[in-house]
């Protein structure tokens, strides 16, 4: 049986929470207070606790778990099963990364310790989760070119973003958006990815 992202609603409800959760990470930073400077500043940190605007932040996160759990559930069925859940695991971990959020920048302010340790855990796990998802994926083989070049920059980005923020604190917040950029294309593209199964049966070289 076809998967259910094969269904062309399907698919346009999954992309528009995709763009829609896009369109609120990019917007977010407008409704943060004066000192937040989004090429330092994080994502995590426009979600932060007891910063007036994080609503908007949060819910670009939630959106962007739930289409992702959607797309690992009904998703392409080229993908292996570890895969599957790997980007499940995602999902599941970006919708919890919008429960837990971080403390936010400015010193002294107030913060849940626990919440922001539970912030930092799923915000990690869901970058391996993602790096390894994509890895394995290309490593089974059955891509297109156009997936093949999405798959190796999703996998360098995942490693070597991290890095950079590391070592250019104070481009933090633009680099994050990078990798953030890079995952939504490659989401997107997954999503788009039934256009091809309707050609799988005799092209299987194209899936």
């Amino acid at each position: 049986m076809r998967p259910l992202a094969n269904a062309p609603l399907t698919r346009t409800a999954g992309l528009g929470l995709l763009a829609l959760s896009a369109l609120a990470l990019l917007v977010a930073p407008a409704l943060m207070p004066a000192d937040y400077d989004w090429l330092r500043h994080t994502t995590s940190e426009s979600a932060a606790q007891g910063v007036p605007g994080a609503w908007l932040a949060r819910l670009g996160f939630l959106l962007f778990g739930l289409s992702v759990t959607w797309l690992a559930g009904a998703g392409p069925s080229g993908w292996p099963q570890p895969a599957r859940w790997l980007h499940l695991g995602f999902g599941v971990l970006m919708i919890a990364t919008a429960a837990f959020s971080t403390r936010a920048w400015a010193p002294g302010a107030a913060y849940d310790p626990v919440e922001t340790a539970l912030h930092s855990f799923t915000a990690t796990a869901m970058g391996f989760a993602f790096a390894i998802g994509v890895a394995w994926g290309l490593a089974a083989g059955r891509r297109s070119a156009t997936q093949l070049v999405l798959d190796v920059t999703a996998v360098i980005a995942a490693v070597a973003i991290p890095l950079a923020m590391s070592a250019l604190p104070a481009w933090t917040g633009l680099l994050q958006r990078g990798m953030f950029a890079v995952a939504y294309a490659w989401y997107g593209r997954e999503w788009l990815r039934d256009r091809e199964w309707l050609r799988a049966d005799s092209h299987p070289n194209l899936v």
